[in-house]
């Protein structure tokens, strides 16, 4: 019986390594990127959705987090400028706005619907993140004239509302080819 829940385990960790890995390469193709952050990308956030909807919310998360962890300094490579204002600023914006991406397995092993509200959810969650941090940590990039959380809403919005679209139709396809029923 140990043996069994240890291959389990070894396993579940394997998929939360390579998923997470996953999303971080994923990530690095951008066909769309902001000035100051965020971007349009071919599905960076399926990997982990779809280990959150296959396995639960807790390993979601975790996998979230480490793509998080793993965004950070392919951003600091790859924008103009340092994605990072203060510490506060890059754990919210970085491992908690990245890890709630997690939240999709709300509707754990569900159907198609309900798990395309889960995949809904936690971009709105994230898109709720980087907008709070919009308004305290980059204030200062907010043109005049902008009522920062509009600003805000409307800056992350450009990159979140998409990225929900593929990922939504991503997930949608890999749902209906019943990918979340293999190895369990």
């Amino acid at each position: 019986m140990n043996q069994k829940k240890s291959n389990f385990e070894t396993k579940v960790l394997a998929e939360i390594v390579v998923f997470a890995a996953l999303s971080a390469v994923l990530y690095v193709v951008r066909p769309y990127s902001n000035p100051y952050g965020g971007s349009i990308t071919l599905g960076s956030m399926v990997p982990v959705m779809w280990l959150s909807l296959r396995r639960g919310v807790r390993f979601g998360l975790v996998a979230g987090v480490i793509f998080g962890l793993l965004a950070l300094p392919i951003d600091v490579i790859l924008l103009p400028y340092s994605p990072i204002m203060n510490p506060v600023q890059a754990i919210l914006e970085y491992p908690i706005a990245f890890g709630v991406l997690g939240l999709a397995g709300i509707f754990h092993r569900k159907t198609t619907a309900p798990a395309i509200v889960g995949v809904g959810i936690s971009v709105l969650v994230k898109l709720f993140l980087h907008v709070i941090a919009g308004i305290i940590f980059w204030i200062s990039t907010i043109p005049e004239g902008w009522i920062p959380i509009v600003y805000a809403l409307v800056y992350n919005g450009s990159f979140l509302l998409p990225e929900f679209i593929i990922s939504a139709v991503l997930m949608y396809i890999l749902l209906k080819k019943g990918t979340l029923e293999y190895g369990l």
